[in-house]
C-alpha cells in the first residue's frame, strides 16, 4: 500500500482498492498498520465528489515515509529538487558553471553531490531520509544504464551514471535522459496533467522529445525514442555532431540559432536575449524563432503521423518562445501531418518551463513512469513549489 501511495499520491480509499486491486478490507487494514507507524495521515478532500455528499478523506504519506530527489544536469547547470513521498515539491536549487559539464562528468557528479547536500540541509534532512534519485543527463540511456549514444556526451561514454552518482551519494539512483524526464514532469505536475498521450519537446542547447504512450514513458528498444533533434531535414545537409546530416537540431537547436543570430547581433548573450530581441521586433530575430518553429514542424508532422499524441508540450529556453514558434510550428504541421492527426494536437507551452527535468527526475524516483498515471488521477495533487534559495 504504502508503493501505490508513492506511485500514485495522495488517493481516497476507494481510490486505493481499485489501483491495488486489493479488497476494501485489506487495505484498510494495510493503512491502519501504515498508521500506526506514522507513515500516513488523513485529511478531508477540499473538492466533495461530483454527484455531491460529503468530500472524501484523502490518505498521503507523510514526510517521515522520506523523500524523493531530482537532478538535471544540463551542459551549464544543475538543477535539484526535493519532495515528499505525498508529490509535494518542498525545495528547488539550481547552480551554473563557467565550464562544458558534458565534457567533465566528475566534476558534474561533484556539483550535483554538492547541491543534494545544501538542499537536505536547508530543509533539516539528511541522506538516509532519500527513499531514491531520479538523475537526468543529456544522452539516451540503455537497458543496461549506460550512454546510448556515446558520440552526443563523448566524456560520459564509459559511464554508468545512476551507479556511479549512487556510489557517491550511498542511496539508489535511477538515470534517464533528460527530455524523458521533461515529459514525466510535465505529465505529473505541468502542462501534460490529465493527457495520457503527450510529446514534450526540449528546446534548449540542443532538442530532444520525450514521449508518453497510454499513461507511459516510452523508451523503445534502446532507449532512443524521441531523439527529435536528431531526425534529418536535409540529407544533403551539414554534418551534425551526431555524424549524420541535416538534423533537426541544426535548424532548431539554441547553439546553431544563436550562431545564425551572432553573424548579425554579436553581443548576444545567450538564447533568452535572442528571445528578448525577437519579442521587440528584431527582423533577423524573428525570422530565426519563425523558422525554427517552421523547420520544427515538419519534424513534429512525421511523429504526430506515427503516434497520434493529443497534446505537444514546449519546454525549456527556447520553449519560452511559444507563443513566436506556434504559428510557424503549426504550418510546418500541416504540410507533413495527416489533417485528422494536426487538427487532434494541442500545442502547449510547457507549465514547468526550466524545472520540468528535475521535477521528472522526483516522478522517476517516485516510480511514475512504472504505471499508466493518468488512469486514477490523485485526489488533490501537490501544486509546484516555487522555492529555489
Amino acid at each position: 500500500m504504502a508503493t501505490t501511495l508513492r506511485v500514485y499520491g495522495p488517493s481516497t480509499r476507494a481510490q486505493l482498492v481499485a489501483l491495488s486491486g486489493l479488497s476494501r478490507t485489506t487495505v484498510s487494514a494495510a493503512l491502519a498498520d501504515l498508521g500506526a507507524a506514522g507513515l500516513i495521515g488523513e485529511r478531508t478532500s477540499t473538492h466533495g465528489p461530483s454527484g455531491g455528499g460529503r468530500p472524501a478523506s484523502v490518505v498521503r504519506l507523510t514526510r517521515r515515509a522520506g523523500l524523493a530527489a531530482g537532478i538535471d544536469i544540463g551542459r551549464r547547470h544543475v538543477r535539484l529538487a526535493l519532495a515528499d513521498l505525498a508529490h509535494e515539491v518542498l525545495s528547488e536549487y539550481e547552480t551554473r558553471t563557467d565550464f562544458d559539464l558534458d565534457d567533465r562528468p566528475d566534476d558534474a557528479l561533484a556539483t550535483a553531490v554538492g547541491l543534494f547536500d545544501a538542499a537536505l540541509a536547508g530543509i533539516g534532512a539528511g541522506r538516509d531520509d532519500i527513499v531514491a534519485v531520479g538523475l537526468g543527463v543529456p544522452a539516451p540511456i540503455t537497458r543496461d544504464r549506460r550512454i546510448g549514444s556515446p558520440p552526443m556526451l563523448p566524456g560520459w561514454a564509459g559511464l554508468r551514471p545512476a551507479d556511479a552518482f549512487a556510489d557517491l551519494l550511498g542511496r539508489p539512483v535511477r538515470a534517464e535522459n533528460d527530455a524523458n524526464l521533461g515529459a514525466l514532469g510535465e505529465y505529473v505536475w505541468g502542462a501534460g496533467r490529465g493527457c495520457s498521450d503527450l510529446v514534450y519537446v526540449k528546446l534548449a542547447t540542443g532538442v530532444g522529445a520525450g514521449i508518453v504512450l497510454d499513461g507511459r514513458l516510452y523508451r523503445g528498444a534502446a532507449g532512443t525514442a524521441g531523439e527529435l533533434g536528431h531526425v534529418t531535414l536535409d540529407a544533403r545537409g551539414a554534418v551534425c555532431r551526431c555524424g549524420n546530416r541535416g538534423c533537426v537540431e541544426l535548424a532548431v537547436g539554441g547553439r546553431a540559432l544563436l550562431a545564425h543570430a551572432r553573424q548579425a547581433k554579436p553581443e548576444l548573450a545567450d538564447l533568452a536575449a535572442l528571445i528578448a530581441a525577437a519579442r521587440d521586433g528584431d527582423p533577423g530575430c524573428r525570422r530565426l524563432v519563425a523558422d525554427a518553429g517552421t523547420q520544427l514542424g515538419y519534424a513534429l508532422g512525421n511523429l504526430v503521423n506515427l503516434i497520434n499524441p493529443q497534446r505537444v508540450v514546449l519546454g525549456d529556453e527556447l520553449g519560452a518562445a511559444t507563443d513566436l514558434l506556434r504559428e510557424p510550428l503549426q504550418r510546418g504541421l500541416a504540410e507533413t501531418a495527416f489533417a485528422a492527426a494536426a487538427e487532434a494536437v494541442e500545442v502547449v507551452q510547457s507549465d514547468l518551463a526550466l524545472r520540468a527535468a528535475a521535477y521528472g527526475g522526483i516522478a522517476l524516483a517516485l516510480g511514475v513512469d512504472t504505471v499508466p498515471f493518468a488512469a486514477l488521477r490523485p485526489a488533490e495533487p501537490a501544486e509546484p513549489a516555487d522555492r529555489v534559495p
